[in-house]
């Protein structure tokens, strides 16, 4: 079965067909593999969370492309800001609105804005993660699999296949629209440093200079020693937000039937 990533960054196909390498029977591509791409609308982000913002992006690609779509939405949240940067992460200094700055400008003016909000703020209050948001679309008229309608969730009321069966039947009474099957949301856990001790790291982009991670080896004795940036890149990559919410969705893509066992 096709599964097309909702981004024409082919960087970002080649992560999720990694992270999804062990679902047999799954096809990954990305918008500029389909034919036609330079048709599809990019749609405007306008959900006041990462759940509303993936599920826009997710279901509008699937109507667009006619397959089943996976979005993503991500960024982060800083408790200390009443969760902020959140959805406008990227854009934090100029709330959230495109100027046309590189990213490295975006980031230093981002990172310069958190630590100013937070001056004077003490470690223990400077607590954040990043969010990564994934959201399985079907497209119009899709018609479900056998083992998709025997699926069976996990006896426990946060498994995130409780969702499957309810947007079956949202299928089956709007099939002219696109309707969300699956979410999976990944958390990666740590703090804002206090400079001098931040920003600091060669790796990594965005906030990650900034954020002491909760336990960079897995192990408690290490808790805030590195930055995301001081990470070596496998290891943040087998850490981070986006790993963490592709491994569950992986799990729901085979539990729901979409997938293969892995071999």
């Amino acid at each position: 079965m096709d599964l097309v990533i909702a981004t024409g960054n082919p960087h970002k196909v080649d992560e999720f067909r990694a992270l999804f390498a062990p679902a047999r029977g799954v096809h990954v591509l990305g918008l500029k593999d389909l034919p036609g791409a330079g048709r599809f609308v990019e749609p405007a982000e306008t959900g006041a969370t990462f759940e509303e913002n993936v599920r826009i992006k997710a279901e509008q690609y699937a109507q667009q492309t006619g397959r089943l779509c996976l979005a993503d939405d991500s960024g982060l949240e800083v408790d200390g800001l009443g969760g902020r940067p959140g959805v406008i992460s990227s854009h934090y200094a100029t709330g959230g609105r495109e100027t046309g700055a590189t990213r490295e400008e975006r980031d230093r003016a981002n990172n310069r804005l958190v630590l100013e909000q937070l001056h004077g703020v003490p470690p223990e209050r400077r607590s954040a993660r990043f969010v990564c948001v994934l959201a399985l679309a079907a497209p119009p008229g899709f018609a479900p699999t056998p083992r998709m309608l025997a699926a069976k969730p996990y006896d426990a009321p946060n498994d995130p296949l409780l969702d499957l069966a309810p947007a079956l039947r949202r299928c089956a009474v709007e099939p002219g629209a696109a309707h969300v099957l699956l979410r999976a949301r990944g958390e990666f856990e740590g703090r804002i440093g206090v400079p001098p001790r931040v920003p600091s790291g060669r790796h990594g982009f965005g906030y990650d200079p900034l954020f002491l991670v909760k336990h960079p080896t897995g192990s408690p004795p290490t808790a805030y020693a590195q930055t995301g940036a001081e990470l070596d890149p496998e290891s943040k990559n087998r850490l981070s937000h986006r790993a963490r919410a592709a491994n569950i969705m992986l799990d729901l893509l085979v539990r729901s039937g979409i997938a293969d066992t892995p071999a």
